[in-house]
């Protein structure tokens, strides 16, 4: 949907997972404050509104709509009355930049943050991306100091370009208590949202990958002729290589293995490669796997790297792969093919999850199933510099969830910044978080209280499902090994650079895995010595807890 189409409508007003381990996993993370009605609410957050949003439109009754986010919005408007006026705003103008991405992200702000522009008095003017363009309009506005937004979503990554150059307006203590942070699940607490001891961020995402694959390719005398999905990245290029030439169950088509996305997203892409990277490069123990903390020098093409880099390659030169996958980007991925019926296994954010249910244009709801990342039956030991024949597992927590700042562009306006925050603080509340949750949205779970598993299936989910779905997301949050990025200036012009020579690479460019990591780690390198070594290091060594 084009924003024009939107704005005329607007006119107008239209693994198998073990379940026992995902149940376990949920608990473990509900249990970091209690019980779950030990959890502390506000007066206005009753059950019966969570109750209620959770039905519009219901599990199972098509994709929501913009009417439908206008409701739910509605509905979760208590918060705010408590801390606003009604008209309390009026002539407050505010641009809001976010993502045109999926028909989600800033199309389902408008909805709910409708009924808050008329209760409020504020009108909202937009700026929309699609997610290959975010990165290079945010890095423009900051490098020529033209920020021309008062609100932003973005995330955690880039704290380090924009809190860091000071561009940012800290949270009053009113909106931290409205958003009620408190029932952030841990790995979102500060420092995620921090910089300098000052928190600017209202977090409206909880970002992890998590695995999904299709069941009905698995299991006794199923097609890939494995009787469990993989468990190790090992086992993933197998299945994808035993496909070949097979016919899909479901859609009686060419049956495809792992969906990796071969063209870059605006450097979010990098996430994916990282999937099978970290399980090879991400010792227990050691929080370094994208660069050496003694010196800054990237660990991109050490040989962790470059065996993440030569599963893909075999598997192009398997033809194992759907045709033109050379230029499916990870949108494509998820939603053109996987939930679209095509392939047989994906690393994506854990919304692929609820999507898989509630969207109109997915065909695998009920044969699909969730893990965390895949591992690997060997790690590499960057200190020693040996491979380790030892099962390792580390989760990607790609991207540590989008959230809602506010910009120095409103702290001289006390009336704007006031207005500013609040629609920020709506966006993040905690009951708008469980329906996000719940339905296509571009977020996954990120608060404790999003894991009742009684309300989800009340909603129309069939217990089973959500065990096996939100377990996915709580046992990678919870994971010991978990691979956490670092919050570094530049963190996504690294990431970019290296979109860039991958898809070299993938196209045959490069003689080799080695030597498309090698051009990687020469541009990483580069970018480090731009910026600065050893305030780069210095950062880097903080986000790592070194």
């Amino acid at each position: 949907m084009k924003v024009e189409i939107y704005d005329a409508l607007m006119r107008r007003q239209a693994s198998r997972r073990d379940v026992l381990r995902g149940t376990a996993s949920a608990a473990a993370l509900l249990g970091l404050s209690g019980a779950m009605g030990g959890i502390p609410g506000m007066a206005f957050a009753a059950d019966d509104v969570r109750a209620q949003i959770l039905k519009i439109p219901g599990v199972g009754k098509g994709s929501p709509t913009d009417a439908d986010w206008q409701k739910v919005g509605e509905l979760c408007l208590g918060p705010t009355k408590a801390n606003v006026k009604q008209g309390e705003f009026a002539g407050v103008e505010l641009t809001f930049m976010g993502l045109n991405n999926q028909n989600l992200h800033n199309f389902l702000f408008r909805g709910f943050l409708k009924p808050w522009e008329a209760y409020t008095g504020a009108k909202i003017n937009w700026i929309d991306l699609a997610q290959a363009d975010y990165n290079a309009r945010l890095q423009q506005s900051i490098a020529t100091g033209t920020v021309d937004f008062d609100i932003l979503e973005m995330g955690a990554p880039f704290e380090g370009d924009t809190a860091g150059r000071g561009l940012l307006d800290e949270m009053p203590d009113w909106a931290a208590k409205q958003i009620e942070a408190d029932d952030l699940v841990s790995y979102l607490k500060p420092p995620v949202g921090t910089w300098g001891g000052k928190t600017y961020r209202v977090t409206i995402d909880g970002d992890c990958h998590t695995f999904a694959y299709r069941k009905d390719y698995f299991g006794a005398g199923s097609i890939s002729g494995m009787a469990e999905p993989p468990k190790t990245w090992q086992e993933v290029n197998a299945a994808s290589k035993a496909l070949i030439g097979k016919t899909d169950p479901l859609t009686g088509q060419p049956a495809y293995g792992y969906l990796d996305p071969l063209k870059g997203w605006g450097g979010f892409g990098f996430y994916f490669i990282e999937n099978r990277a970290t399980a090879y490069a991400k010792y227990p123990g050691d929080p370094a796997w994208l660069f050496d903390p003694d010196n800054m020098k990237p660990l991109v093409n050490n040989p962790a790297w470059v065996q993440a880099i030569q599963d893909v390659l075999d598997l192009i030169a398997a033809k194992a792969y759907p045709a033109d996958q050379i230029n499916a980007d990870p949108g494509t991925t998820a939603f053109s093919q996987f939930l679209a019926g095509t392939g047989a296994m994906l690393m994506w954010w854990g919304d692929v999850g609820s999507s898989a249910r509630t969207s109109d244009t997915s065909v695998v709801g009920d044969v699909v199933g969730f893990g965390i990342n895949r591992g690997s039956n060997r790690v590499y030991n960057r200190k020693t510099g040996q491979w380790e024949d030892k099962y390792n597992e580390a989760p990607n927590m790609a991207y540590l969830g989008w959230g809602i700042y506010v910009t120095k562009q409103v702290s001289g306006d006390e009336k704007k910044r006031k207005a500013a925050w609040s629609a920020a603080a709506h966006l993040g509340g905690k009951d708008l978080s469980l329906w996000t949750s719940a339905y296509p949205s571009g977020f996954q779970p990120y608060r404790q209280s999003n894991f009742n598993y009684d309300e989800w299936e009340k909603a129309g989910y069939d217990r089973a499902y959500i065990e096996d779905y939100l377990g996915s997301n709580a046992d990678s949050y919870n994971h010991p090994n978990a691979a956490i990025e670092p919050r570094i200036p530049g963190i996504f012009q690294y990431y970019s650079v290296a979109e860039d020579e991958l898809a070299k690479g993938f196209a045959g460019q490069y003689k080799s895995a080695q030597e498309t990591a090698d051009a990687i780690a020469a541009a990483w390198e580069k970018i480090t010595d731009q910026i600065g070594r050893d305030s780069q290091l210095k950062l880097y060594r903080a986000s790592l807890g070194l």
